[in-house]
């Protein structure tokens, strides 16, 4: 890619959102709406950017079901993990001033930061942070504040100590959010700033990010803000309450528009040069935030349908995924929040950045509309992706459904418990989460997660020693298996937890969770 610089800058940083839809789009709304109509999306938003230029930015149906209000390109919604890249540009800032080195160890500018093993902790440095190589397994910690919790973000940092590893250190790739938690502690300790004043100031102001907001929380009155919808009970949709990661915004807490982030990838493709020329960032900063860190292994598709989107490579970089399409190298991220997934897609060699919000969470709607912007551009034979992401869909709910069924088969439905009801109940607690209170009247049994306030549900008999627990918001489709193991004198020794569905959202870590009896 050729930098553009000085006073070519100022010609292409402009917007043509009253110009005609570029021929390259044409048949963007038609695939929008297929999209809508296949996955149930009741809103989407999108911006293109081209060569410096934005070319499109657009929104297609309502910001709730049964309203009238549609989205627009200036309509905020939930990007969620598309806030590491902000988190990790924050680091980078604050290299380029010297005020850190993006090696420099953790514990050196956090002495308190503990690992739970002591070498992970004294080797981990601010780039280990961005990179998901710690040895933590997938979503490890994100119960702590997923869903919402009433930890602040010095309690998750300091429970991070407690969460088990189940990797080597930089051994593999395992998605994580809570090393974020981490970053965000050292940017405001630098910085000597709260983390939402220093994306204010850094970058929301200078990019020209005017409407985009810390998080759910400091959403205003009048704001243009989409409401988030999820299948309950995996298929009826309704809307559901806006999430906030106050005790976590650096991995995923940013809420923003199409019309926004089309500047976020104005610049980023620019080299971190800005509409007026000054720079926002170095090339060399960009340079480090988009090199691999972690390889990834390239899975087989889940359809053949997908085939033509299979990478030939994948990996993680600074706040970024790496990977290729069509011999093209990409830099992006997708989002997943309650209500609302999104993806942001960045084609280098192009001049090319594709940003797609939704408010549902099905991933396959960003995921169809990205690639079918990219086949529109990159020229080639014109591929069906929204009808390769609804088999891949179907197919991934017929696993589940499979899934489930096996279970079934393997239930003795005539066992009973081996202990009265209310022998079960007890206050429970685990290392790293915290605790859990189960309640009983001889009738039934409560289940309440201690810091988390939607963890509330009914436990009812599976088999033997082991409950289902039915959450009482059924938005959150993560009903669970809670095993409990007797002692020799028929005593609650432990109480362990696994998602029923393989649909659940990893960040329900049940299985990470090993709750023991407290007198």
């Amino acid at each position: 890619m050729k930098p553009l610089i000085g006073g070519a800058m100022l010609l292409a940083f402009t917007t043509l959102a009253t110009a005609a839809t570029p021929a390259p789009l044409q048949d963007l709304d038609a695939t929008v709406e297929r999209v809508r109509a296949r996955f149930d999306v009741p809103g989407i938003a999108v911006a293109v950017v081209k060569d410096g230029k934005v070319v499109l930015e657009q929104g297609w149906g309502v910001r709730e079901q049964g309203r009238p209000e549609p989205v627009q390109a200036d309509t905020l919604f939930a990007i969620a993990s598309n806030t590491k890249a902000f988190t990790a540009l924050s680091l980078n800032l604050l290299a380029e001033e010297g005020k850190l080195k993006m090696d420099d160890k953790v514990v050196d500018h956090l002495p308190s930061f503990r690992m739970s093993d002591s070498f992970v902790t004294q080797q981990m440095t601010l780039r280990d942070l961005l990179s998901h190589r710690s040895g933590l397994g997938l979503g490890a910690g994100d119960l702590l504040f997923w869903p919402t919790t009433g930890y602040s973000n010095a309690e998750v940092v300091e429970r991070l100590g407690k969460v088990p590893l189940k990797g080597g250190f930089r051994e593999r790739y395992a998605y994580d959010n809570i090393l974020y938690a981490v970053a965000q502690q050292v940017i405001e300790k630098v910085s000597g700033k709260s983390y939402q004043d220093f994306l204010q100031q850094r970058i929301f102001d200078k990019v020209g990010m005017a409407g985009t907001r810390y998080n759910a929380d400091h959403l205003r009155p009048g704001d243009n803000a989409a409401v988030g919808h999820a299948k309950f009970d995996f298929k009826d949709l309704r809307t559901v309450a806006p999430l906030t990661w106050q005790n976590n915004a650096g991995a995923g807490g940013i809420y923003s528009s199409v019309h926004d982030m089309a500047r976020w990838m104005q610049v980023q493709l620019a080299q971190g040069t800005l509409a007026d020329g000054s720079a926002l960032f170095t090339a060399k900063s960009q340079q480090q935030m988009w090199q691999m860190i972690t390889p990834q292994v390239v899975a087989e598709p889940a359809v053949a349908e997908l085939a033509p989107a299979r990478p030939n490579f994948a990996g993680y970089a600074e706040g970024w995924s790496l990977s290729d399409f069509r011999g093209r190298k990409l830099v992006w991220h997708t989002g997943g929040w309650p209500g609302m997934v999104s993806r942001v897609t960045l084609v280098p060699g192009e001049n090319l950045g594709v940003v797609v919000l939704t408010n549902q969470e099905v991933g396959a709607a960003f995921n169809a509309i990205t690639l079918s912007v990219l086949d529109a551009y990159l020229g080639g034979d014109r591929h069906d992706w929204v009808d390769a992401y609804g088999k891949a869909v179907d197919k991934s709910r017929d696993k589940a459904d499979a899934a489930w069924a096996k279970h079934q088969a393997a239930r003795t439905a005539q066992s009973t418990p081996s202990l009265a009801l209310e022998r079960y109940a007890g206050r429970y607690r685990d290392r790293w989460y915290g605790d859990m209170h189960i309640t009983g009247n001889g009738k039934a049994l409560r289940l309440r997660f201690d810091k988390t306030a939607q963890l509330v549900g009914t436990l009812e008999h599976w088999q033997h020693d082991t409950f289902i627990v039915r959450w009482d918001d059924r938005s959150l489709n993560a009903d669970a298996f809670v095993n409990f193991s007797l002692d020799p004198d028929g005593k609650v020794r432990e109480v362990r937890m696994q998602a029923i569905s393989e649909l659940t959202d990893f960040s329900f870590d049940f299985q990470d969770l090993l709750f023991v009896p407290q007198e």
